[in-house]
């Protein structure tokens, strides 16, 4: 059965650019909520990159990548 795309674009979207990233670890696939870890990943939630390196982390991210494929 193939996937829908609508839920995948939706789904894309939640984790590029998630409405409360405080309120998710984001240091595994199962997106635990911060205040119940389940994973064992550590102690803390592991922050989403929106959150170290600002609202255009993704166009930074994707430039880095052509410029080392140039090099």
């Amino acid at each position: 059965m193939a996937p829908m795309s609508g839920h995948d674009d939706t789904l894309k979207t939640h984790i590029l650019r998630p409405a409360h990233p405080d309120r998710v670890c984001w240091g595994c696939d199962k997106y635990c909520p911060a205040d119940d870890l389940a994973c064992g990943n550590g102690t803390i939630r592991a922050p989403h990159p929106v959150e170290l390196f600002g609202d255009d982390w993704l166009d930074w991210s994707l430039s880095e990548k052509g410029q080392r494929r140039s090099r």
